[in-house]
């Protein structure tokens, strides 16, 4: 392991229902606020869906150009907002490092649905031959890469990882294996997503996958008994990652260290996570392997933790089954019960958290939990964050398809 690189954090942006940046979505998740809120994008005598955690108060025109975002899906829009963010603080300046050896992986498990909706629209009232010359470029699932590295002037890899809502997990470790391994030195590695359309919403009501509760606190309710489904949100997330060297040579912040990455496949359905978590556990064993830590050394977990009845229990059989006794030591919770779903961008965002509660000591709650599952019997830090002592995190994600993808993130201490 001599020749792998350590593979840094110099900066992180985001665009949550909680806030739309990276300070204002954290605090919010410090005070265990909940960005869950009337569903206001759709029709609602349409469907029978009452809430959403859509972004608060946002105005793209504050962010980008009126006809640069015109000319582009909101989910390259918010994908964008979030990785200018992560840049300006990691402090990179053009001209300043190698753009050959600088790339993006940005991930979306939908893609540009709201133009999709809009354009065909469009071609049912004006007939198809008016439907616009960007509807394809809008539309295609790794546009937000492409104008990321546009915008950035980034010419290494430029791609977009599509694994459902592993999506942006899987592209962080991705990104971490490309610079780990010396392809890259910098990887702007995000995920984004802007799903609430009457499509987005009615499809995944359709599956029943989306609770129907009409209470904001006690809509997304990870590990609770009385938990329905999830809640369905939008926005983005960004992080910088760079090799450590790199970092240093130009006097870069390190916020946190990417260590290890491992990724499976259940193949076991279309939507529905293996009911015994196989793949799911070994998923986790393979990314502590890859940190080269003990099992014991995981102090923590961010939960993919949807806040449906199958999700909920699997994934809590899985931590289990690898960390064994040491699963009762570890603090296990679920940011989604205060973000809503954030389905392909939700895992950067809350390995963002991660980076953040680890340089803060400090673990995150699962809001609303009332009445624990018997099934999902771990410590999920109900109702309130906990100040606690831990060098290593780990994000975990599940995907429709049978997607697992897992992180261990570690706190930096200057050497």
């Amino acid at each position: 392991m001599s020749n792998k690189r350590r593979v840094v954090i110099t900066g992180i942006g985001m665009l949550t229902p909680l806030g739309l940046d990276t300070e204002s979505s954290w605090q919010a998740i410090r005070r265990g606020e909940i960005g869950i809120a009337e569903l206001t994008r759709v029709q609602r005598e349409e469907l029978d869906i009452a809430l959403a955690a859509e972004l608060k108060n946002f105005k793209v025109t504050e962010y980008i150009e009126g006809r640069s975002a015109r000319r582009m899906d909101e989910v390259t829009q918010y994908g964008l907002i979030a990785a200018r963010e992560a840049f300006r603080q990691s402090g990179l300046q053009a001209g300043e490092f190698d753009s050959n050896r600088a790339g993006v992986i940005f991930s979306t498990g939908i893609g540009g649905i709201n133009t999709f909706e809009r354009e065909k629209q469009a071609g049912i009232e004006k007939g198809y031959n008016r439907v616009s010359p960007f509807f394809i470029p809008l539309t295609i699932a790794n546009m937000t890469a492409g104008t990321v590295a546009q915008d950035l002037g980034l010419h290494g890899l430029s791609t977009a990882v599509i694994t459902a809502c592993a999506a942006s997990t899987n592209g962080l470790g991705e990104a971490f294996h490309k610079i780990r391994d010396g392809y890259l030195d910098i990887i702007v590695a995000g995920g984004a997503e802007a799903a609430i359309t009457p499509m987005g919403v009615g499809g995944f009501s359709a599956m029943r996958a989306l609770s129907k509760s009409t209470d904001p606190k006690r809509a997304s309710i990870p590990f609770d008994a009385e938990r329905d489904g999830f809640v369905i949100g939008e926005g983005a997330g960004a992080l910088i990652l760079e090799d450590y060297e790199h970092a240093k040579k130009r006097g870069a912040k390190i916020l946190g260290e990417v260590v290890g990455y491992g990724s499976t496949s259940d193949a076991y359905h279309m939507t529905a996570p293996d009911p015994e978590g196989t793949q799911a556990a070994r998923c986790l064993q393979l990314a502590v392997e890859d940190a080269g830590i003990k099992l014991e050394d995981i102090g923590y977990i961010n939960a993919h933790g949807t806040s449906t009845e199958l999700n909920d229990a699997s994934e809590t059989h899985a931590i289990r089954r690898v960390f064994g006794d040491h699963a009762d030591q570890m603090k296990v919770s679920s940011t989604k019960s205060m973000t809503g779903h954030l389905l392909g961008a939700s895992g950067v965002v809350e390995a963002a958290f991660c980076v953040l509660g680890l340089k803060e000591q400090w673990v995150p709650p699962t809001m609303g939990l009332e009445k624990p599952d018997p099934d999902c019997d771990l410590d999920y830090v109900a109702n309130a964050g906990e100040d606690f002592s831990y060098d290593y995190a780990l994000k975990n994600s599940l995907g429709f398809g049978g997607h697992n993808a897992s992180i261990v993130l570690k706190r930096y201490l200057a050497d």
